[in-house]
């Protein structure tokens, strides 16, 4: 159920943003544990020449950034999982653009459980529901 909105450097590009959609999807499906089939992807795109790291534009270091921003429910991942996930993500974008800058970020929202959902429905509601189907 997490939202993932991911901003890359370059030009929009319909074949990349399935492919980052595609393995993004499956690398926070292993190492998170998300259900993929209600997982979502935004992805958009900054020039490189108005993306700077250490004051000079992505164009003038002649790299790529990222920067992913996803939110899951608090408690549900450990720190060794995160690392994993952060580790997976960098070796992932280096292959889908070509060498990105160190200066690329991912972060991890964890949010509670009763502030977040989907259909209108929040992640504890869904929970809590789930606990009571089962007893």
């Amino acid at each position: 159920m997490p939202i993932i909105n991911i901003s890359v450097t370059g030009k929009p590009d319909a074949t990349l943003s399935a492919e980052i959609a595609r393995e993004i999807t499956e690398i926070t499906a292993k190492q998170l544990r998300k259900d993929p089939t209600i997982t979502a992807v935004a992805v958009s795109y900054v020039d490189p020449r108005h993306w700077f790291a250490g004051g000079k534009s992505l164009a003038e270091h002649g790299t790529n950034t990222f920067w992913l921003d996803i939110k899951v429910v608090d408690g549900t991942n450990t720190k060794l999982e995160l690392e994993a996930y952060l580790k997976a993500l960098f070796d992932a974008f280096g292959r889908l653009l070509g060498g990105v800058h160190d200066e690329s970020y991912a972060f991890v929202h964890e949010v509670p459980a009763a502030a977040y959902g989907y259909g209108g429905k929040t992640q504890e509601f869904r929970f809590i529901s789930g606990r009571l189907k089962a007893a």
